[in-house]
């Protein structure tokens, strides 16, 4: 298999003088992600020439904003303002008869489902622009130490963690994405997509609904009954909300004590579920 040498652009977070061959060689980077996906059954010849591809890099810019992210400096507000509530009772309209479907099968309100869509890509305006399959592959990567070091030293100091946080965080992250990228190839390989094609969010959530790929795998719906299911479709995004949340506990009349606990499975905020909860009843008012 021939040296890939990955001239990788970090806007902002890299000079030249950090991208040595050594660390920028496809087999440095992820021999031993491929290594742990062939052992788990994923076919040789598919993997290795997956990686080959130019496309797949180390995602240095992606990934690392998980690295920085803080919560609590998240603006969720901003949706509950007017325009956003505008823009959310025309999607009440416009799949009106879907979410009317949707609500009766599965008991989950519509305007529950359509704050969701809302909040995580403003109604499918923004679903992301990192390659999930890198963003997967290079936390994945985390789990040993040469791209671990790779990392570290291209996020600027002032916003990374202590170095004792970012191993113990990289550690724990790496284990979850190989799990992620695992089911990703699933999805895709079972949905006929080319891995590369699928675009999502720094953290690899896909589609409208930013669904992460074992919440694909075990609760996405196929919405529109065109044979595939695809989370850039508003009626799979939709009946794939409702599925979820049913799951978790979501049932008609529900509790606010209750409907918090069941959203909570969804992003772990309570600021994330307190937003969901107040555009909900704006939706709700006439």
């Amino acid at each position: 298999m021939p040296c890939l040498f990955y001239l990788v652009f970090i806007w902002g977070f890299i000079s030249p003088s950090i991208l040595t061959a050594e660390l920028l060689q496809d087999d440095f980077l992820f021999s031993d992600v491929k290594r742990r996906l062939i052992k788990d059954g994923f076919d040789k010849q598919m993997i290795n020439q997956l990686y080959d591809l130019s496309e797949v890099y180390f995602d240095v810019k992606s990934i690392s904003g998980y690295f920085q992210h803080n919560e609590a400096t998240l603006n969720y507000d901003q949706f509950h303002h007017a325009n956003n509530i505008k823009k959310a009772r025309k999607y009440l309209t416009k799949y009106a008869k879907f979410l009317l479907k949707t609500e009766k099968t599965y008991g989950v309100d519509k305007e529950i489902i359509v704050a969701i869509m809302l909040v995580e890509t403003r109604l499918g305006g923004f679903t992301g622009v990192s390659r999930v399959f890198n963003v997967f592959s290079t936390m994945a990567a985390l789990q040993t130490e040469g791209p671990r070091e790779n990392l570290w030293e291209q996020i600027p100091p002032k916003k990374r963690y202590s170095k004792r946080a970012f191993i113990k965080k990289a550690h724990q992250k790496a284990s979850w994405a190989y799990d992620q990228l695992k089911s990703f190839l699933k999805y895709t390989s079972s949905q006929n997509f080319h891995p590369l094609d699928i675009r999502g969010s720094y953290a690899g959530a896909i589609g409208l609904a930013q669904f992460i790929p074992s919440s694909i795998l075990s609760f996405a719906k196929d919405g529109n009954n065109n044979g595939q299911i695809n989370l850039f479709e508003h009626e799979d995004a939709i009946e794939s909300i409702a599925n979820y949340l049913k799951h978790f506990g979501w049932k008609p009349g529900i509790k606010r004590q209750s409907a918090s606990k069941v959203l909570y499975h969804y992003n772990h905020s309570n600021y994330y579920v307190n937003e969901l909860l107040t555009i909900s009843n704006l939706l709700k008012k006439n």
